[in-house]
């Protein structure tokens, strides 16, 4: 564990040792920050806050589970390999234990542009756990304890005061102080455990769900969801046939996801098989369909991700396809497969028929049954930009709580509900990322607008994705979370490193400019308009590579591989960034225009009705978020613009019917658009 960050693994000043977590601290002892939840959300939030200087207290259930991979074995991928940067570049977990806990790493979309590539790899489980928990339990300020949270005390001011906890077999129930609670449940709030008709209250697999705690939110008045997720059958590598299965190794190379690390801990490189399903396979899954659970929301169907449907959604969507399954050891040393591909909730003997109709499946053994899992979820509308809840102030939440789907985008919410929970223990402004700063605020952006499936990140989901590329992660990131505090020295120093070295091979890529005859003698065809040209702008010209450049400038030659790929996507796209950059600036000034909390949108002249519902129910922060808000019409957006600008009419009875003609007070282009669309 050397190779991760050694800063945190001195102990704190209180002189908590790691055999000391997972007791019970003091019954009523004050923390600054109490997290719920030992999940990737949980970690990240609390290691945050610590950090931060805070006091934190991380409850879970057990010790043993912290950082648990509930899934699928691997971090990353399309947009989520961007957040792991991200988090990473702000100082957080996820990126270095992945390092460390990983056995196979890809760049995926190598072949196409650099916005939309991202970093990939499969993982030990037990690797990335222990490395979890020996960070965990080593980050100063921090102390991790065992308990079922059940409610949430209030004071006379309608904030958050304290947590209660169930009794135990360590004594009865217990409570602690604090006034910053970060909320992680993950799958947890009333879970139900679906395999076939049987239905199981569990948070996952051999765990309790967290019903009181459910029960408790909604009795303070939060709107709560129903959503679902599934994972496959687990699968003995050794009952599998693999000879003639195609074999994926992985890159040669394999790039780490922290800006702290030149390569991943692990020497060894697993391999992963793919495979697919057969005309046989929809016949067994059709067949059983009538067996498929039922569950409490969608008229028994349960609200599923779109993007990781179960295998029965995938033939009713994609009827007469053939589906790819890949197969996935667990571990070094591990004997288990995770078969992606086959999420599905049917009963164990039909799991069983379906996994034994796809090639090198056909003797597989399978070790513990897939299941579908339901669970509660708050509509994120309540949130404010900070992830603190507009009811309950001093109540922050993150991950799958607020409709979001995988690890990394739980990770990514943890990391900023700790850090503004931090900051509102300090009595600091939030730390709020705009969408054209990070993915991680695109994610929470797109939260806050509501959503009515399980959120997954994707590259397609950034206006601005040219900027907000993986291996720029830290130079957009890290001095931001070293200003409140989140990044230490070593991080910092290293950021500065890798700026100095950006200045100075874009300073001689400048200084080496030419005539085009010259550029045209070493091989490299431009226009003859005698213009001379730097080699940095010589980048955008079609086929002109780095490795070229090299040719004509030997010096080149000489600038590390991470520099000089950063330094080569500037040149190449550096018409479009300026662009973009400039599209960024110009969407801050205007959307992060603030609007007022607690306004009565119905006394706005010009809004119907339902938009006044609407904006009245979310309370939009930023015009930004009420423009990308479901229902509110871009004619509308200029009475909000007044509304920010401190300039709007306010009339008494001023909303209008959505179907009457509401345009008067608009502009003539506006009413023009609407009347094409009637």
């Amino acid at each position: 564990m050397d190779s991760l960050n050694p800063v945190h693994y001195t102990l704190d000043s209180s002189g908590v040792g790691a055999d000391e977590h997972g007791t019970r601290v003091p019954d009523g002892s004050a923390w600054d920050v109490v997290v719920i939840g030992g999940g990737h959300a949980g970690c990240e939030a609390a290691a945050a806050a610590a950090r931060m200087g805070c006091k934190t207290l991380l409850l879970t259930q057990k010790l043993a589970d912290l950082g648990t991979m509930s899934c699928n074995p691997s971090i990353g991928g399309i947009g989520k390999g961007h957040l792991v940067r991200e988090i990473d570049a702000m100082g957080g977990l996820m990126g270095r234990i992945a390092d460390h806990g990983g056995i196979q790493f890809r760049m995926l979309n190598r072949s196409k542009g650099p916005a939309v590539q991202g970093p990939r790899a499969q993982m030990d489980r037990d690797l990335y756990k222990a490395a979890m928990r020996e960070e965990m339990t080593h980050t100063p300020n921090l102390r991790i304890a065992c308990g079922s949270v059940e409610d949430v005390r209030v004071d006379a001011l309608g904030a958050v005061s304290g947590v209660e906890l169930a009794s135990d077999a360590l004594g009865g129930r217990w409570s602690v102080a604090t006034e910053r609670v970060v909320v992680t449940t993950g799958t947890f709030l009333r879970g139900i455990i679906h395999v076939g008709t049987t239905q199981i209250p569990a948070g996952r697999a051999g765990d309790a769900p967290a019903t009181v705690l459910a029960d408790t939110l909604k009795r303070i008045g939060f709107q709560i969801g129903r959503l679902k997720t599934g994972t496959p059958p687990r699968l003995a590598l050794s009952s599998l046939d693999l000879d003639g299965l195609e074999v994926d190794l992985g890159d040669e190379e394999p790039v780490p996801f922290s800006f702290l690390h030149q390569k991943p801990m692990q020497d060894q490189r697993i391999k992963v098989w793919k495979t697919r399903t057969t005309e046989e396979t929809r016949a067994v899954v059709e067949r059983n369909g009538h067996l498929s659970p039922i569950f409490l929301a969608a008229g028994g169907k349960g609200v599923a991700p779109r993007y990781c449907p179960s295998l029965d959604s995938k033939y009713h969507k994609f009827p007469g396809r053939s589906h790819l399954v890949w197969l996935e050891p667990e571990g070094l040393s591990s004997d288990v497969v995770y078969p992606n591909g086959i999420s599905m909730g049917f009963p164990q003997d039909v799991q069983e028929a379906i996994v034994h109709t796809i090639p090198g499946l056909e003797r597989a053994k399978v070790l513990s049954p897939a299941y579908s899992i339901e669970y509660d979820y708050l509509l994120p509308t309540q949130l404010r930009p900070s992830l603190e809840t507009r009811l309950l102030p001093g109540l922050y939440l993150a991950g799958q709580i607020n409709g979001s789907t995988g690890y990394e985008e739980a990770a990514a919410q943890g990391l900023m509900a700790g850090i503004n929970a931090a900051l509102a223990v300090q009595r600091r402004p939030p730390l709020i990322l705009g969408r054209g700063e990070a993915y991680i605020g695109v994610l929470v952006d797109d939260l806050l607008k509501g959503v009515t499936e399980p959120y997954r990140m994707f590259t397609s989901r950034a206006e601005y994705r040219l900027l907000l590329r993986s291996d720029n992660a830290d130079l957009r990131l890290t001095r931001r979370a070293h200003q409140v505090g989140c990044v230490e020295a070593e991080r910092l120093q290293v950021l500065q490193r890798r700026e100095s070295e950006l200045a100075s091979g874009e300073a001689r890529l400048r200084q080496c400019s030419y005539p085009p005859t010259v550029w045209r003698e070493k091989g490299i065809q431009v226009a003859l308009d005698g213009r001379y040209r730097s080699a940095f702008e010589m980048l955008k010209f079609n086929g002109v590579t780095w490795d070229a450049l090299c040719g004509v400038v030997p010096e080149l030659s000489s600038v590390d591989a991470t520099t000089a790929e950063t330094l080569a996507i500037q040149g190449q796209y550096q018409e479009m960034i300026a662009r973009q950059e400039k599209e960024v600036q110009a969407m801050k000034e205007e959307e992060g225009l603030e609007l007022p909390e607690g306004t009565d949108y119905g006394s706005l002249a010009g809004l119907s009705r339902e938009e006044a519902e609407i904006l009245n129910a979310r309370q939009p922060a930023t015009l930004g978020i009420a423009a990308r808000t479901p229902g509110v019409r871009p004619a509308s957006l200029i009475i909000l613009h007044r509304l920010a600008r401190g300039r709007v009419v306010h009339s008494p009875s001023a909303s209008v019917d959505s179907d009457a003609d509401s345009r008067g007070g608009l502009t003539q282009v506006n009413v023009e658009a609407v009347e094409s669309s009637e």
